[in-house]
């Protein structure tokens, strides 16, 4: 399709674009949702996408949408996980076609992370697109980060379609000490920041954690109708790992335990719902984990029975540190190696003190306590740029 008549799709599109599709909390309608504030922005201009399976436009995939409005979209750039969901955590994303509409198909996890000056080169405007949780550790904000950063370098403008995050009530947790930045970990924020990406995203530019920072030209398309505190079911399960509500509300506490010898339920029906060990028994109820191609294909504990705790009833919320103390404790008793991955432990806190102090006996009130400081200071430094009450 000509430029010209792709202009002309758009604009006789634009005023019947607003489908109606409500997101899965009533009344709020996400950035992809609200098609008359971005699709003028995309008129004349070759777009890429960083999307996932949450990227929807109601029940549409948005690279479907946005072809069926007459959109120039050239590629995709495919997260961890891949542009389907499909791919488990870790697992090296490949380049390919999507057999739907023969896009090419980019992999930027992986050896690229961040998008080359070629892959940029036939691309005006990146459109990012996927369902966060809320957490520092969880890598699309981290994806997000080096995807600017690329537009930034490379002139390329980068629009944001924010969705709502289900742990925006909370911020906690040890901010991220730069000593120990990485890709679980890459910005000055806490465990928990109570931020949506398109929040982060104007943090991101605002306090320039990017190169050339200045020079990106950012548009955020805001929630509508959406106030932090407010619970959100999301629609779609945003990785293969965290596939209700009560995962992702547990995920905050209980992804700590990935650098130690204690199993969250990756390779059961159930992951990051459970807790357990086949040596160091941490509870009564039992669970074997599985390979499991899409989402767990070497599990922690694989084939062996874990002893432990049922959290699917939990009401666990933010960061619970009890879980976390109370197994060390009982692993140091048993003389059994609790944090098999220190190193790790350290990039997923944003410190090594969180480590250290449960090693040297602290409370969790004593470990609140030392990041108390830091978390006003962030919550001043991130007033700016919040677009929500």
């Amino acid at each position: 399709m000509s430029t010209i008549l792709r202009a002309m799709a758009l604009v006789g599109l634009i005023s019947a674009a607003l489908i109606g599709c409500s997101s899965a909390t009533k009344d709020i309608y996400v950035g992809a949702e609200r098609e008359s504030e971005y699709l003028p922005l995309l008129i004349g201009q070759r777009v890429a996408l960083v999307v996932n399976q949450t990227s929807r436009v109601g029940e549409q995939h948005l690279v479907d949408y946005l072809l069926e409005q007459g959109v120039e979209v050239v590629k995709v750039l495919a997260p961890e996980h891949g542009f389907r969901g499909d791919v488990g955590a870790g697992e090296t994303i490949n380049d390919a076609l999507d057999p739907r509409t023969g896009l090419p198909i980019l992999s930027i996890y992986g050896k690229t992370k961040k998008p080359s000056a070629e892959m940029l080169a036939d691309v005006d405007t990146i459109i990012f697109d996927i369902q966060d949780v809320g957490t520092r550790f969880y890598t699309y904000i981290s994806t997000m980060h080096y995807v600017m950063e690329a537009a930034a370098e490379q002139g390329v403008k980068m629009l944001v379609l924010d969705r709502p995050n289900p742990n925006g009530a909370y911020v906690d947790g040890p901010v991220l000490d730069l000593d120990f930045q990485s890709f679980v970990g890459m910005h000055e924020i806490p465990l928990l920041h109570g931020m949506t990406v398109g929040e982060l995203a104007q943090m991101i530019k605002g306090e320039g954690w990017i190169n050339a920072a200045d020079n990106l030209e950012l548009t955020v398309i805001p929630v509508a109708d959406y106030q932090r505190s407010q619970p959100y079911k999301l629609p779609v399960a945003p990785s293969p790992n965290l596939p209700n509500v009560q995962a992702i509300q547990l995920y905050p506490s209980l992804c700590l335990f990935e650098a130690t010898a204690v199993s969250i339920g990756r390779g059961t029906e159930f992951p990051f719902q459970v807790m357990g060990h086949d040596e160091v028994h941490l509870g009564e109820f039992k669970f074997t984990p599985r390979s499991m191609p899409n989402s767990a294909p070497l599990p922690k504990l694989e084939g062996r029975t874990a002893y432990g705790k049922d959290l699917r009833e939990s009401d666990l919320e933010g960061l619970d540190l009890g879980l976390l103390i109370a197994a060390y404790r009982k692993f140091d008793a048993a003389g059994v190696t609790f944090f098999t991955a220190p190193d790790f432990m350290d990039k997923l806190s944003g410190t090594d003190k969180l480590r250290q102090a449960i090693v040297a006996g602290q409370s969790e009130v004593e470990i609140r306590a030392t990041w108390q400081a830091d978390l006003a200071a962030f919550k001043a430094r991130r007033q700016p740029y919040l677009l929500y009450p």
